[in-house]
């Protein structure tokens, strides 16, 4: 990350805080808003906490399935001296390159105990909760430290960035981009990288943050550094602050030579693998413009906030996961009035600050909405900055969707600034009363709604209670039906469950990541199916039947021995991730095509012996 920190001008406006309370933050007073922030995220993930172990996130089972299984593998990793970066209990025999996937190694270490002790589908709910209030929480105090005086604008802004629409809608699975407390807690140290005399110190500190950013969300560290980049190009080049940045250049950027340094040494082997490592990838298996802004969705309401449950919601997004703007018309008019207002009253330094973001937010916008202009669903054609992005480095990784993020996070920032205006003025009642209404009324219709959850297929005994161990080879190949996939994920969580608990293991085939294999070498979600699994998932995802032959026997002799598969089972229920699954059609197609199984610990059950046909070998028992 190259960048020249800088901080708003404080020689053109008294600071926010006093020197004494910039040295050393009372804790005392900020204990309130971390727990408003603690419940506030308790509330939104409520759903899951009533019964974590048999609920899942309704509109993403098969994101909620990976992390756990990360989680699970991070258990295993430090119990086998396992590479965290690198498996071979996914997608049987070739394996999975996780420095490429999200595999947020750091969460899955230090939460390893919890894990262990109550299991993946535990520790999910209490990263996902702590994530939220965390990041609420932090940039509370980076607001309170650097731009507001006011508590209440500080815990209004804070509590904005933490809980914006988009974060709560990412709050449907993803373990990484909740991690809003990145953002603030690296930004935090890039402004202290001006400060005289400690330059080495802070270095060290920002690298150490890179390198832990990094391992829970890259591509929101991504866009960190990016919108970082952005805001103190411009901060710098105004006038007013020019001589500002200028005179805290060189120790800035010798910092960020500690910086790169540090975590380079720290990151070096994950880089190596994410970018040279075996079976990694160019791009993503996501469509660029598929995932991508609607212009009308930033003047509509999410589904999950009170507008949406008043009948208010939208449907502009990709998937209720990517819900990134939604912040409707009131907001995004008070946004706008915000700059004026503030503007107007501002000294020099502030003005280039309030330039600075609101260059930040429409540039972020702007690319948010992807490689071609979308209004309403509607399909311009009309070509966007991205599309000469698209194919880069890094950007070629992310989802221009999630750029919106960005433009919460300055919204926060401008409605604390806002805030701390009006309550440092002596305002009439009327007046006073009036902001209030308008706050209200852009604010309170956001207002968060608890994600949904619903019950997901129960873990099976012959999962929980190990009696698989003695139909497979420790470290041998055994697939639930159907196999996993992103669609159908139950297999991969059993797996979790089983490396959560430590001791024998067993390796699956196929399962959801990102892995080569896409068009033009780009990546693909999961493995490129062959004619056996394939056959499993039309029968569990469309009910398909198909008359099984000598040659699908055949071939499903030839996958098996590819695979090493030694057992394959179908539990008595099993969930899809965004759809119901077709349970019969599956066994009706593994009867056919492996014949009679046993019963055994609430799931059928199918042995495997190399080089034996499926429907001989067990017609004999």
């Amino acid at each position: 990350m190259s960048v020249v920190a800088a901080a708003p001008s404080e020689s053109a406006e008294p600071p926010a805080t006093s020197p004494a309370r910039r040295g050393s933050l009372a804790w005392r007073p900020h204990l309130p808003v971390a727990v408003i922030a603690l419940a506030l995220a308790t509330y939104v993930t409520s759903g899951l906490w009533f019964d974590p172990a048999n609920r899942g996130l309704t509109e993403n089972l098969g994101d909620q399935a990976f992390f756990e299984w990360v989680l699970g593998y991070g258990v295993y990793t430090l119990g086998h001296g396992a590479d965290p970066f690198y498996t071979w209990m996914l997608n049987a025999p070739v394996g999975v390159n996780l420095a490429a996937n999200t595999s947020i190694t750091v969460y899955s270490t230090l939460f390893s105990p919890l894990t262990f002790l109550a299991g993946p589908q535990v520790t999910f709910v209490t990263i996902l909760t702590l994530n939220l209030a965390a990041s609420g929480f932090a940039w509370y105090l980076f607001l309170r430290r650097y731009l507001v005086g006011n508590q209440t604008a500080a815990t209004l802004g804070g509590l904005f960035c933490g809980f914006a629409p988009g974060f709560v809608s990412h709050a449907n699975g993803h373990l990484n981009w909740t991690a809003g407390w990145i953002a603030p807690v690296v930004l935090w140290w890039v402004l202290k990288l001006r400060e005289p005399g400690k330059w080495l110190l802070h270095g060290v500190v920002l690298g150490l943050l890179v390198a832990v950013g990094f391992s829970i969300a890259a591509e929101g560290l991504f866009f960190t550094a990016l919108a970082c980049g952005v805001f103190v190009l411009v901060w710098s080049l105004a006038p007013a602050t020019r001589a500002e940045a200028r005179a805290a250049a060189p120790r800035v950027l010798a910092a960020l030579g500690v910086t790169a340094v540090q975590a380079g040494l720290l990151l070096a082997y994950p880089l190596y693998m994410h970018f040279a490592g075996p079976h990694t990838f160019t791009g993503t298996g996501f469509n660029q413009a598929h995932y991508a802004e609607d212009v009308g969705a930033y003047v509509e309401y999410p589904n999950r906030s009170l507008a949406g449950y008043a009948g208010l919601g939208s449907k502009l997004a990709p998937n209720a996961t990517e819900e990134t703007s939604y912040f409707g018309v009131p907001l995004m008019v008070l946004a706008v009035v915000a700059v004026v207002f503030l503007w107007r009253r501002a000294a020099p330094g502030r003005r280039s600050t309030l330039a600075a973001l609101s260059t930040v937010a429409v540039i972020f916008m702007v690319l948010s909405w992807g490689p071609q202009l979308r209004i309403f669903k509607t399909e311009t054609g009309f070509k966007l900055p991205y599309e000469a992005l698209r194919d880069l480095p890094l950007f070629d990784s992310a989802l221009p969707a999630r750029l919106a993020l960005v433009v919460a996070v300055v919204i926060g920032i401008l409605l604390a600034l806002l805030a701390d205006r009006l309550l440092s003025e002596s305002l009439p009642v009327r007046t006073g009363a009036l902001w209030t209404a308008v706050f209200a009324v852009a604010l309170v219709p956001l207002i968060p709604m608890p994600v949904r959850t619903s019950l997901r297929s129960p873990e099976p005994a012959f999962i929980a209670d190990g009696i698989w161990r003695d139909y497979v080879s420790d470290n041998g190949v055994m697939t639930a039906l159907p196999f996993a996939t992103t669609d159908t994920a139950d297999g991969q969580r059993w797996q979790a469950y089983t490396m959560a608990r430590a001791g024998k293991q067993f390796r699956i085939p196929g399962g959801y990541f990102l892995g080569p294999g896409g068009p033009d070498g780009v990546g693909q979600i999961g493995a490129s199916p062959r004619n056996t699994d394939w056959l499993f998932f039309q029968a569990a995802y469309y009910g398909t039947l198909v008359a099984v032959d000598d040659f699908d026997r055949l071939r499903a002799r030839q996958d098996f021995a590819y695979w090493g598969v030694e057992a394959v089972f179908l539990p008595d229920e099993i969930t899809g991730s965004h759809t119901g699954l077709f349970r019969s059609a599956v066994e009706t197609t593994a009867r056919d095509l492996l014949g009679e199984p046993q019963r055994v610990g609430g799931v059928l059950l199918w042995r495997i012996r190399p080089g034996v046909d499926p429907v001989d070998r067990n017609s004999s028992g």
